[in-house]
């Protein structure tokens, strides 16, 4: 645990190497900090932060700047970030408002990309409102020993496809009746209500009906896991100005590699719809951006009381956190707002 005046100091040393981007030395802190202590004092405090690895003395600099460590203890402990009135939100975000049509959302989504870069000066992430995976019919097919084709069918016409592997073989006239059987008893369901009813249900099913129907579920995920369509990424470019990135091509070709592989990126924006409110991911905490550098700041957004999506800022992890929360609190509900057709 930290003393209070250990508390003070990182703080303030937080403080300033985000406002200022560069060391921040004893000298400094003994003019900022606002406590009445001498620069070696501080010295010696800054010693003990560093040995307890919350930061570090980049290269040969006589300053020191917060690990990704200090950084998570900074904002969990010692960052109050109050929610902002969207009545007296910036100018900015008032005419963004505006221009959020609830009638075309794919056009809401990427608008709202758009406002969380420009906001920021990083990049904005968001996932478009998850459609219902309901599947209007499923077949099963046998490909081989062990191997069985699931298709599901959308109420839309959408088809997609899945290779299961079984525990055993299926004849064809197994896979004919389980085929009839769920469709006549789970067609028109999502697949969570499917997996839902399969918890209460499984002891009364046949064997080999529930294992298939499983299988299917498994696959169901799979498939809606993988679409990468409904992410949106806009200010990559603005990585090119980032002090750590800037003149290092092989960081930023690792980091455009994560931009371009949205599937992980859906991932992580999945697991963050399942919290309630800001999260804050904090020097690759995230792992899906698994650079030291950078931080993730996410928030789900609701539609009608529904949380249907999620959307982000990825920058620096010296990025102004306060003002990122606010940001992406306020573009959430707008965007929950503008789908639900409220002003």
């Amino acid at each position: 645990m930290l003393d209070d005046r250990a508390r003070t100091l990182l703080k303030a040393l937080v403080e300033r190497y985000i406002a200022d981007g560069t060391p921040v030395g004893s000298r400094t802190l003994s003019r900022t900090s606002g406590l009445d202590l001498s620069p070696a004092t501080i010295r010696n405090v800054m010693a003990d932060l560093e040995e307890l690895g919350l930061i570090a003395s980049p290269h040969t600099s006589a300053g020191r700047v917060p690990t990704a460590r200090g950084y998570r203890l900074f904002v969990d402990t010692m960052l109050t970030a109050r929610p902002l009135d969207l009545a007296n939100a910036a100018p900015e975000v008032a005419a963004a408002r505006e221009q959020l049509h609830p009638d075309q959302p794919q056009r809401v989504i990427a608008q709202a990309a758009s406002l969380l870069s420009s906001l920021s000066h990083f990049v904005g992430v968001v996932t478009a409102p998850r459609k219902a995976s309901v599947f209007h019919h499923i077949e099963f097919l046998r490909l081989g020993e062990r191997r069985v084709l699931v298709i599901l069918v959308a109420p839309d016409g959408d088809v997609q496809n899945r290779v299961i592997y079984t525990a055993r073989d299926y004849t064809g006239a197994e896979l004919v009746e389980a085929t009839n059987y769920l469709n006549a008893h789970y067609a028109g369901l999502t697949i969570e209500e499917v997996r839902e009813r399969l918890k209460r249900e499984i002891d009364a099913l046949r064997g080999e009906i529930a294992l298939l129907m499983q299988a299917a579920v498994q696959a169901g995920t799979e498939v809606l896991a993988e679409s990468t369509d409904n992410v949106v990424v806009s200010g990559e470019r603005n990585l090119l100005t980032m002090q750590d990135y800037g003149s290092d091509l092989g960081s930023l070709r690792r980091l455009f590699a994560v931009f371009e592989q949205k599937t992980e990126l859906m991932r992580l924006l999945d697991v963050s719809s399942r919290a309630e409110g800001v999260r804050i991911y904090i020097g690759g905490e995230s792992h899906v951006v698994p650079f030291e550098e950078l931080s993730v700041v996410t928030a789900p957004y609701e539609v009608d009381g529904h949380v249907v999506g999620t959307l982000g800022v990825i920058g620096p992890t010296r990025m102004p956190y306060d003002r990122m929360i606010q940001i992406v609190d306020i573009t959430a509900r707008l965007v929950g707002n503008a789908l639900s057709g409220k002003t």
